[in-house]
């Protein structure tokens, strides 16, 4: 099988299958892959060179960057969709990163890097989800700091391994689901899963995937319907084809790896570009050639589960995670690192009340965009619909996240995040709470925090107006402000100025 797959990717013909990726980006072309090369690569020109200047971006929202005064930029590593992938070293550190460089051509593009920056930030620090370091921009790219995934696509394992046994699918398909389902949870829709988009930390055979690419993604809403056709065909569900979908379509992608791992071959096929789309919209399931007979029935259930046609009958991914045949033998053993989510609550029980009350200014200034990812994510843990998240509700929502706090420590949570001594949790408080870091790098953001505080504009934050702005949100007493200035006012005199505040809320507690 290894063989064989080494010689379709050297192989090429004058046909090509073109593939579209969004209804406004330029169409694409893959070369035409014989009937067991599963996932052609897409390939895009490389981005123009940079000039940089004074002037903001439309991206970030910063003054334009030279990332070569940060970054050593080495070889490439892969093409995309939306741009080049390169190695790149810290000076500072020496450490080793990955860069994705993405070309602004329009407004659209413009719009599209935005979102996946956005994506990337909500998202960091999630296990199985490539760590976001940072973003840059200069006047021509926007340049995406990743860390360095050094063991490979799950596409090239995939070629020098063949079709693998049920108990090595089981492993690599618990690690996409459980992305899937997470993705789900805190908001975003991905729309473009494949083998080439989950990469290994290490060269070991071992080491842990980690989801990769958000270009295509999305953040989404319950009851949302999406129309632009995004993705690879051979990975394409039905209802995309149709232009009326949701987040089931990562399922189905899933799915489709799913079914190239047991068998080495794609589920649909065809020699061009329509056929394979009749083939999808068909739903011509080949479960009966090799090696299918020999595959245990469980295996064939959640394939036919995942590959439903109709997207409100599939199973989703918090389902598919409790199927019998993806749940043998792995999960109870498995021990995962706390959820970001977790990691980012916890981070907040430990701040001062200053830091907690700016963070929930900050929450609500957030635009529309901004919290379309945390509105789901509280949305999925507010099971009840009560507008409040309770310790069940906290419990559960955690549990599916990865993390299992005990009973004790969710309590000393609620009473952390939430303001109204009741044991919930409202959106606000639970958005302050679940914040990415990444946020506070705005300066207007913390500028609008800063100036909750400092109500007469003199620069400064006065002991009366931090006692004032407690009192109201009944956060503390004198004790608590004594605290803050001494943790906060760093050349005692009595006055927390931006410069001291900044410092505060850039500090990791």
């Amino acid at each position: 099988m290894g063989v064989g797959f080494s010689k379709v990717l050297t192989h090429t013909t004058d046909d090509e299958i073109p593939i579209s990726s969004t209804d406004s980006a330029p169409q694409l072309t893959y070369k035409q892959p014989r009937k067991n090369l599963p996932f052609p690569r897409s390939l895009v020109p490389p981005p123009m060179p940079t000039q940089c200047s004074s002037q903001t971006g439309p991206v970030l929202g910063k003054p334009y960057v030279k990332i070569k005064h940060t970054y050593e930029m080495k070889q490439e590593l892969g093409r995309g969709k939306f741009g080049v992938t390169y190695l790149c070293v810290e000076k500072a550190t020496g450490i080793s990163y990955a860069c994705k460089s993405i070309a602004k051509k329009g407004p659209q593009e413009v719009e599209n890097v935005r979102r996946e920056v956005m994506i990337l930030q909500h998202l960091s620090g999630q296990h199985n989800i490539v760590e976001f370091k940072g973003a840059y921009e200069d006047r021509e790219n926007v340049h995406l700091v990743m860390e360095l995934c050094s063991g490979g696509e799950l596409f090239d394992r995939i070629v020098a391994k063949g079709r693998h046994s049920e108990r090595e699918a089981a492993t690599v398909m618990r690690q996409i689901v459980k992305v899937v389902d997470v993705c789900h949870i805190m908001g975003v829709m991905h729309r473009d899963l494949k083998p080439e988009n989950f990469l290994f930390a290490t060269k070991d055979e071992d080491a842990p995937l980690k989801l990769t690419d958000f270009g295509s993604s999305v953040f989404f809403h319950t009851g949302e319907v999406y129309k632009d056709i995004v993705g690879n065909a051979y990975y394409m569900a039905p209802e995309v084809l149709k232009r009326n979908y949701g987040k089931e379509i990562d399922v189905w992608n899933a799915g489709v790896i799913l079914y190239i791992l047991l068998s080495g071959v794609p589920p649909f096929w065809a020699e061009t570009e329509k056929g394979v789309f009749d083939d999808v919209l068909g739903v011509k399931l080949d479960m009966d050639s090799e090696p299918w007979p020999s595959t245990s029935d469980a295996a064939k259930d959640l394939i036919r589960k995942m590959l439903t046609y109709d997207p409100k009958e599939r199973i989703t991914a918090a389902e598919a995670l409790e199927h019998p045949w993806l749940k043998e033998g792995g999960e109870a053993s498995e021990k995962h690192p706390d959820s970001a989510v977790l990691s980012r609550m916890e981070k907040f029980k430990a701040m001062n009340q200053m830091k907690k009350l700016a963070m929930k200014v900050i929450a609500e200034n957030l635009s529309e965009e901004e919290t379309k990812g945390p509105r789901q994510m509280f949305n999925n843990m507010d099971t009840d619909g009560s507008g409040t998240i309770t310790f069940e509700e906290l419990k559960s929502g955690l549990s599916r996240l990865g993390s299992l706090p005990s009973e004790s420590e969710i309590r000393q949570l609620l009473n952390a995040i939430g303001n109204d001594k009741n044991g919930t949790i409202n959106y606000y408080e639970f958005v302050a709470a679940t914040m990415d870091r990444h946020r506070l790098e705005k300066g207007g953001s913390l500028f609008k925090a800063f100036h909750y505080f400092d109500k007469d504009d003199k620069g400064y934050i006065t002991r009366d107006e931090l006692r004032e702005a407690i009192t109201v949100h009944q956060m503390g007493d004198e004790a608590t402000i004594d605290g803050v200035f001494e943790d906060v006012d760093s050349d005692k005199d009595g006055k927390i100025n931006y410069e001291e505040f900044m410092s505060m809320m850039r500090n990791e507690c």
